[in-house]
């Protein structure tokens, strides 16, 4: 295989001939081994119910026996019963016939230490007038016994028990089994022999495979190679780039003229987690990554011959997903928010209902408007500060939010943003990611304190360099703040102080810095005069064409 000018010296596989006799030989073993298990199998299950047959036989036979009865009316049962069962074990190839009282105690057994002491074993559908068979471990071991009820008239005045040891069945099976294998021995040995004469006359006909039609096989697996949209990418032993198709070098920002085969993952100029993951010698499984602009899935699987060989590495882009996925979250929070409104909602309804019923309408009114007056003064607020109609719809949502979670969420005085000021090229998703995020955060961080309080500003003012306008967007908390040591591992995958989720947390303030490097734009964090944290994101406000030719860094 040639890639960028290099080729690739790739081991000789098998020939078809012989992958297709290794894959008979295997399948006609394991039809083979299946049969035998299964007929071993159904052998011993066979010889288990023609056991609880047998002792079932016997125990009903003794059980209707008429000198049963009389030596059980008789004022010395077990002398008369136990040289019977004896005699009945001898011939009838049973393990043990043990006759009993009602109460379970022995008059016979095969040990005479046992007469006298309680029966082991189940003995309840016996006594209700039903015979019933079951495994049970009693003083001979394992055993498949049958218990059946004695009856004088009507009265219930025994029971019999007949019983073949498990051991005893087993023996039986495995006697069947060796034949068995013999058999399927003899059955594999002529597979073997006839796919081998099948599979040399196979080898002969593919042995004439020409050139021409190698170099169409190869240049058939090129193309399709470099035709899947997903990105591949195939290191060394030595973690060196041995294969990357079109949609690795646009998945990883590497440009059509780079020659990077040859090179170490670690010169590729890759975000520290992501060249360790591909560095790793375990594999990697959907993993979740960040470039500059995207978001990645990855996973690494190792290739091994009793030593590593290298590995392959898949891409995917999920950015899209995952912007929507932040959509998905916001629309599920507004949902949430408007459902509590609407149980808030209900309960301030009875109470104006209750009001009215008990004849207390003015004082109705008064409650009803005043409830009506915090509600639109909230909306009020917001919208009079930002204007926007996703980022007012946002903070609304939020703030429902938050005050669900004893937060309480404020828009700040100097906030203001007006509809129609965004560009194009910023689009609303962008925007939810980063407020969005920051927002739940910051929740989080002072949910739990003296004054739970979240500080949300959205302004645009004249950027450092006077080039132009910049948005503004601050998140500030009352919450312990951040270590000035994590103030930049916090933007990193991964990073978090809370306690892991079911999906794993640390992404959030990740994906914030990717949108707004995406926009040109800065995030950072300081220090708030509350003690908590002020997350700051600004991005630039220019033209289509500047801001599509920005994609700045973080």
């Amino acid at each position: 295989m040639q890639t960028g000018g290099m080729r690739i010296p790739l081991p000789r596989p098998r020939s078809l001939a012989g992958q297709l006799f290794a894959m008979q030989a295997v399948l006609i073993a394991v039809v083979v081994a299946g049969y035998a298990l299964f007929t071993y199998v159904s052998n011993r299950s066979q010889a288990e119910e023609a056991a609880g047959r047998q002792v079932t036989a016997v125990a009903r036979s003794v059980a209707d026996s008429p000198s049963v009865r009389q030596a059980i009316r008789s004022s010395a049962p077990s002398a008369r019963l136990q040289p019977y069962a004896v005699e009945v074990v001898r011939d009838t190839d049973v393990d043990f016939v043990t006759i009993m009282n009602p109460r379970g105690i022995r008059w016979t057994h095969p040990n005479p230490d046992q007469i006298g002491l309680v029966f082991q074993g189940n003995t309840a559908p016996a006594l209700r007038g039903r015979t019933f068979t079951e495994t049970y471990t009693g003083t001979l071991g394992p055993s498949v016994r049958a218990v059946t009820p004695v009856r004088d008239g009507d009265r219930i005045v025994g029971l019999v028990s007949a019983g073949i040891r498990v051991e005893e069945i087993s023996q039986r099976a495995q006697e069947q089994l060796t034949a068995l294998l013999a058999v399927a021995a003899g059955a594999l040995g002529l597979g073997a022999i006839g796919t081998y004469v099948i599979n040399a006359r196979l080898r002969r006909h593919t042995h004439g495979m020409n050139a021409t039609e190698l170099s169409h096989m190869h240049d058939y697996h090129q193309a399709a190679l470099h035709a899947v949209r997903e990105g591949l990418l195939m290191l060394d032993g030595q973690y060196r780039v041995a294969l990357i198709n079109d949609g690795g070098r646009e998945l990883l920002g590497v440009t059509p003229e780079e020659d990077v085969v040859g090179r170490s993952v670690a010169e590729l100029g890759l975000p520290t987690p992501l060249t360790g993951a591909l560095l790793a010698s375990e594999p990697r499984v959907d993993e979740v990554h960040l470039t500059a602009d995207r978001v990645l899935v990855v996973n690494t699987s190792p290739v091994t011959g009793g030593q590593r060989h290298g590995s392959v590495v898949t891409l995917r882009d999920v950015t899209e997903l995952q912007s929507l996925m932040g959509e998905l979250d916001s629309e599920r929070g507004f949902t949430q928010a408007l459902r509590s409104q609407a149980h808030e909602a209900a309960n301030r309804l009875h109470t104006v209902v209750s009001l009215i019923e008990l004849g207390r309408a003015e004082e109705a009114v008064d409650f009803a408007t005043a409830e009506l007056e915090l509600a639109q003064a909230l909306t009020d607020q917001v919208v009079a500060a930002v204007s926007e109609p996703v980022l007012a719809a946002l903070l609304l949502g939020k703030t429902a939010q938050a005050n669900e979670r004893g937060v309480e969420l404020v828009v700040s005085d100097d906030s203001r943003l007006d509809d129609g000021l965004l560009p194009d090229t910023l689009p609303a998703r962008d925007l939810v990611t980063i407020l969005g995020n920051l927002i739940d955060n910051a929740v989080d961080a002072a949910q739990g304190g003296v004054r739970p309080r979240v500080t949300v500003t959205a302004l645009t003012e004249e950027d450092g360099d006077g080039d132009g306008s910049e948005l503004i967007l601050r998140v500030s908390d009352t919450g312990p703040g951040v270590d000035p040591d994590h103030t930049e591992a916090v933007f990193q995958r991964g990073f978090t102080t809370k306690p892991a989720g079911p999906g794993g947390r640390g992404l959030g303030l990740a994906l914030v810095r990717q949108a707004a490097g995406r926009h040109g734009g800065t995030l950072s964090v300081t220090s708030g005069d509350e003690g908590g944290a002020v997350f700051e994101a600004r991005l630039p406000l220019r033209d289509a064409a500047v801001a599509q030719g920005a994609g700045g860094a973080v």
